[in-house]
């Protein structure tokens, strides 16, 4: 049987330019968990073409930097027109909001609407000790 996705469709949106995520400075030392819900988030199928939905779940503790939430809505705003897997947005996401803020820890949670049936939830994790968990 011939695989319908490519090595191309696989690898779509995975290094496509977003916004930056911009931060400021925490004004607490002690350890604190910041929750943010994202419930209509938007990309699109790399190889259909159809738009995906779903909605992200991100939880993080803070060290120097949080991130400033305008900042993080353009860039969640960009993959509404980017071809890119829901495995690809969830990872890409985590590693990008690490890259901004430097967290003590972050995961972030993608669960994605039906389509056909199948109901997608995927999580990724990060801490300083470990690294990644996808």
């Amino acid at each position: 049987m011939k695989r319908q996705y490519t090595d191309e469709h696989a690898e779509s949106g995975v290094k496509a330019p977003l916004p930056d995520i911009e931060t400021w400075p925490n004004q607490y030392r002690e350890r604190y968990q910041i929750e943010i819900v994202m419930p209509e988030f938007t990309s699109v199928c790399p190889k259909t073409g159809l738009p995906d939905h779903g909605t992200l779940v991100l939880r993080y503790t803070p060290d120097k930097s949080c991130l400033e939430l305008k900042s993080l809505k353009m860039y969640t705003l960009a993959y509404r027109n980017l071809g890119i897997f829901q495995e690809n947005i969830v990872n890409r996401m985590l590693r990008d909001i690490v890259r901004a803020c430097r967290p003590w820890s972050a995961t972030l949670e993608g669960e994605f609407t039906p389509r056909g049936g199948i109901h997608t939830k995927i999580t990724a994790s990060w801490d300083r000790k470990r690294g990644y968990q996808d």
